[in-house]
């Protein structure tokens, strides 16, 4: 299969790398930095953005976030099938 980004270096302005399964935790920040969650069901969802804020947002079914997140807290998150994109 032709790929034509196999000689480029993954850039932090996308495209993602992988998506990647999140577990809402109160103690343990993501394995990789998040540039992005995708929400397949929405509801409020806690993060801690990559400069350390806690934010409450809303979010609605099939939603992405183009927001970077460090931690997505397991309290106050209601929302759930989140997946994190990443660059790796």
């Amino acid at each position: 299969m032709f790929d034509p980004l196999a000689n480029r270096s993954p850039s932090p302005a996308g495209p993602a790398t992988d998506i990647v399964p999140v577990t809402p935790s109160n103690a343990t920040d993501l394995p990789v930095v998040a540039m992005s969650l995708f929400i397949e069901t929405g509801g409020a969802l806690s993060i801690i953005t990559r400069t350390g804020e806690t934010r409450v947002v809303q979010v609605e079914d099939q939603t992405l976030l183009p927001v970077i997140v460090r931690r997505v807290m397991a309290t106050g998150t209601t929302a759930s099938g989140i997946h994190a994109l990443v660059v790796i």
